[in-house]
């Protein structure tokens, strides 16, 4: 559920891709949002891999299944195009037609998630 709906009752196209975002980002670490549970602190999926990305270590929550069936690059493309798609801000996320031609395109360069 995106931030701006659980909190203010706002829903929007914006929040469609925020659960997209999410979505991804449970498929390429194998775990749900919810469940997540670490050691060193109590973030949830979102919080705990803004964490690694901002550590330059987001290919530590990739599920140990998917390490060596897709080239590595596409891992890390997916997760930070999950991550556009979770970010805070409505006006930060991609519309889905963006997020479409970013999962579709060859095009390397992606903005980085804030």
């Amino acid at each position: 559920m995106s931030p701006e709906y659980a909190i203010d009752g706002i829903f929007s196209t914006k929040s469609d891709v925020f659960s997209f975002g999410v979505l991804v980002l449970e498929i390429m670490s194998g775990w749900r949002n919810r469940e997540l549970l670490h050691h060193d602190h109590n973030l949830n999926l979102l919080g705990h891999q803004w964490k690694l990305w901002h550590q330059w270590r987001a290919i530590e929550l990739i599920d140990k299944q998917m390490e060596d069936s897709f080239p590595m690059s596409e891992v890390i493309r997916c997760i930070q195009i999950g991550l556009l798609c979770v970010q805070q801000s409505p006006e930060q996320r991609p519309i889905m037609l963006s997020v479409l031609l970013m999962l579709d395109s060859e095009i390397t360069s992606l903005r980085q998630p804030k």
